[in-house]
């Protein structure tokens, strides 16, 4: 589908931002148990379980080469300095030098390993997130904020690397340190074992809390970070940036900014000191369990039971034990945090499209549309629309009328699909849109709307995105029909000329006239039109008026216009108020039938405003 034109909606009798009740962005951060995840979690990883059970291996061996070196050094206290055996000597020391340098290669195997695969789960995470968000309707993206959807799509994702290299390495690793080294230290000395041993809640219990704590700030931080990132997405756009200025409320929004900035400084100062206190003691501990095993370890050195070599193995045993179960005692709060990343995830890629695609294919059409009882509403209880029933032939030019707010832009909304009817049925050549394959429709229809959307890229590419296999003389006629080429002639790189952000670089007539030379170029058989000259002067109107007369010979148009002289030639006019068709026929019939369509010809001609046409005009029209 050709869309040329984005936002307005003006007239859409209530949009989804008003009467919804689909608050995509407001979903709870933690909705099901931990166990609900796993399992979703483990099958996105299963594509790389070889990896994984490579890395798990490297681990392993990482692990019990790390054990080594305190039994080598017990060695050279016990045996080689006491004998005096130098060769023994060399041997240990090389020993534990090269274990040094075997479990450097390992990790730098294993790190390689993790990121690629983190990189890679990343890679389709974002593949499947971008993917389902082009399928979602037009409801989604009116209820959601982008700051909220980019952040789904970046730092949400970005995460997962923080996942796989992070948690799951550490929790694998320290599970094999503790089990490793308590397995060397029961194996050393009973009762010294016990006491290590007796030592660790004073490490894990401490450490738990403050975990939470911490996982606390930290939720505290996404959300202030997901505001932060709406805030200047709104803000920094070239469209609100106009409005702050336009206002003057630049101190407003530096006062909102501000505010949030200082929130997180708070959460990160709060965050990076949470615990200090607790760390601080935590060090005393780790000076007091080394100094009760040479104390009782000295006594069973004295006593015969113990070598002086293996108490100090003992000691250095012990940083291998109190570290990782420190790190243990969070798992469940690192395991819930990284569950709480995935639901964000999986929330979007669980969303189910509420326009979903048909399964038939719908060749070239003649272009006849015809509106069965279509009854629909953003929100189901409060129907914008209530038995809209009309039909467009062929070829004709379908005026919508009335008042602001009375659905004229929703009733267009339902051609290409955006929306789907809650009741009643929308057909082209007979077809019934819900039956047919988005993609075949969207193709044959054009949209041109008064806020024209252009890609901050070349006129050239803004063109071809319409039809990318335009050629050079396509693409000019294209911009002769729509009365713009020599606007892009006159640009300091014609038609490379990048157009900006929005395509700011080109005025409002400008930028229609492009839409419109790009909707030729896709020659879409319907065409809607969207009060696409109502924010115009005089002059770009015209030349608008001008292009669009080389567009809709033999399309079927359906126009909104809120002034009825660029609609006083239509075939069949539709007067549209409160959801309702309340009149519809030519404008020589409507204007002699009285009634809203009067009421309204007549508020817009005043005498002494705009001529009134004459009889022979009234006629022709």
């Amino acid at each position: 589908m050709a869309v040329w034109g984005a936002g307005g909606g003006g007239g859409s009798g209530g949009g989804p931002g008003i009467h919804g009740v689909r608050h995509y962005g407001d979903m709870p951060r933690l909705s099901r148990p931990f166990t609900y995840y796993l399992p979703r979690v483990l099958r996105l990883f299963s594509p790389y379980f070889p990896q994984v059970g490579l890395v798990l291996l490297i681990l392993l061996v990482n692990v019990g080469l790390g054990t080594l070196p305190p039994l080598l050094w017990a060695r050279v206290i016990d045996k080689a300095i006491p004998e005096r055996n130098v060769p023994l000597l060399a041997w240990l020391t090389l020993g534990t030098v090269g274990i040094a340098a075997a479990t450097g290669l390992l990790g730098v195997a294993q790190n390689y390993l993790t990121v690629s695969m983190a990189q890679r789960l990343m890679a389709s995470l974002r593949a499947q997130l971008y993917h389902r968000l082009q399928q979602m309707s037009l409801g989604f993206f009116t209820e959601s904020r982008t700051g909220e959807v980019m952040s789904r799509i970046t730092a949400d994702v970005s995460g997962v690397e923080g996942v796989v290299s992070g948690t799951f390495v550490s929790l694998i690793s320290n599970l094999l340190i503790v089990g490793w080294t308590m397995a060397v230290l029961f194996r050393l000395n009973l009762g010294l074992a016990i006491l290590a041993v007796g030592i660790l809640p004073f490490f894990i219990l401490p450490t738990r809390r403050v975990g939470r704590f911490r996982w606390k700030i930290t939720t505290q931080m996404q959300e202030r970070l997901a505001q932060l990132n709406a805030l200047l997405q709104e803000t920094l756009s070239i469209s609100g940036h106009l409005v702050i200025q336009s206002f003057a409320r630049e101190e407003d929004v530096e006062q909102r900014f501000d505010q949030l900035n200082q929130d997180l400084l708070q959460l990160n100062i709060r965050q990076r000191m949470a615990g200090r206190w607790f760390f601080a003691t935590l060090g005393l501990f780790g000076t007091v369990g080394p100094a009760l095993i040479y104390f009782f370890g000295g006594r069973l050195v004295m006593a015969g039971h113990l070598t002086v070599g293996e108490m100090v193995a003992f000691v250095a045993y012990l940083g291998r034990l109190y570290g990782p179960s420190s790190s243990l005692a969070n798992v469940h709060v690192d395991l819930m945090t990284s569950m709480a990343l995935f639901e964000r995830i999986f929330q979007y890629t669980d969303l189910q499209p509420e326009v979903r695609d048909g399964s038939k294919e719908l060749g070239p059409v003649k272009g006849e549309i015809r509106f069965d009882n279509v009854v629909f509403g953003y929100d189901p209880q409060r129907p914008v629309l209530q038995g809209i029933s009309f039909v467009a032939a062929p070829g004709q030019l379908v005026a919508l009328v009335g008042p602001s707010g009375a659905g004229k832009t929703t009733i267009t909304y339902l051609v290409p699909r955006f929306f789907d009817p809650q009741q009643g049925h929308v057909f082209v050549d007979g077809q019934d849109l819900r039956q047919v394959r988005l993609r075949s429709l969207r193709r044959q229809i054009g949209v041109v709307t008064q806020e024209t959307f252009l890609f901050h890229a070349s006129v050239r590419e803004n063109l071809l995105y319409a039809r990318p296999e335009a050629n050079e003389q396509e693409l000019w006629r294209a911009l002769e029909m729509a009365q713009v080429a020599d606007v892009v002639r006159r640009l300091p790189e014609g038609i490379d000329t990048i157009v900006g952000e929005r395509g700011f670089k080109l005025s409002g007539g400008e930028k229609q006239r492009l839409a419109i030379a790009r909707a030729i170029l896709a020659d879409p058989r319907i065409l809607i039109l969207d009060e696409a000259t109502s924010s115009l002067d005089s002059e770009s109107e015209a030349l608008v008026q001008r292009a669009l007369e080389q567009l809709m010979p033999g399309r079927t148009s359906l126009v909104i216009a809120h002034r009825l002289s660029t609609i006083l030639a239509a075939d069949l006019i539709l007067v549209v108020e409160g959801g309702r068709i309340v009149q519809q026929g030519t404008h020589r019939q409507l204007l002699a039938e009285g009634g809203l369509y009067r009421r309204l010809y007549e508020e817009q001609f005043k005498p002494g405003v705009v001529a009134l046409p004459t009889s022979d005009q009234t006629a022709a029209g």
